[in-house]
């Protein structure tokens, strides 16, 4: 299950589980649309990976015992380890090789 982080890893703005411009990569590394497309390029600095768009959890249970009233979203904030020169490196190395090529 997702675990739907609060925040851009990149630039820490806030992310909620509603949020249409939430992006995740297979690891679940979680950034804003705009740091998605100007700062990493589709290139998540941390596996190399490009990004969909992040699913948003149903609130309303639809289904017993399923929804965001029983699998709330995480609370921790995740920043990046990578500096911004790091981050554009790396992107910039990777990003003219599509994601499914990677």
């Amino acid at each position: 299950m997702l675990e739907l982080r609060p925040n851009c890893e990149g630039c820490d703005i806030d992310l909620p589980v509603d949020a249409t411009n939430a992006y995740i990569c297979t690891y679940e590394c979680t950034f804003c649309k705009d740091c998605v497309e100007q700062l990493l390029k589709n290139v998540c600095p941390n596996c190399g990976g490009g990004f969909t768009p992040r699913p948003i959890r149903p609130v309303t249970s639809r289904r017993t015992g399923v929804g965001l009233a029983f699998q709330p979203a995480s609370t921790t904030r995740v920043n990046t380890k990578y500096s911004e020169e790091d981050i554009s490196a790396f992107s910039h190395l990777h990003q003219h090789i599509p994601p499914q090529d990677r």
